[in-house]
């Protein structure tokens, strides 16, 4: 479970603990939403909503939600990453043919 784009502060392991921990005891809380709180707080985790993004993110990764899931999420990164190169590379080559079409249509001296 990575963030978009940019590493995470905090440990895989420890957003793995915090899920968990989620997972298993929010049947002790009023709710979820109380129990994501509470977990993120005594993990001193910043936001209980980077909490709660991690948690419906393993749902999804574990099947139990629809959506896509991390390893769908960084294929899509990578091919965009892809198409980004291949139009810059595109555009270079479009421009170069451009540039020799153009040397081809001058008349020679």
């Amino acid at each position: 479970m990575k963030s978009h784009g940019r590493p995470s502060q905090y440990p895989r392991e420890m957003r793995e603990r915090a899920i968990r921990l989620v997972v298993e005891t929010k049947h002790e809380y009023d709710s979820e939403f109380v129990a994501i709180a509470a977990i993120s707080k005594k993990l001193g985790i910043k936001s209980p909503e980077t909490l709660r993004r991690w948690v419906r993110q393993s749902e999804v990764d574990g099947g139990d939600r629809p959506g896509r899931t991390t390893q769908e999420l960084a294929e899509i990164r990578e091919l965009k990453k892809e198409v980004a190169e291949l139009r810059r590379a595109n555009e270079i080559l479009k421009s170069a043919s451009a540039f020799f079409a153009a040397e081809l249509d001058r008349p020679y001296r």
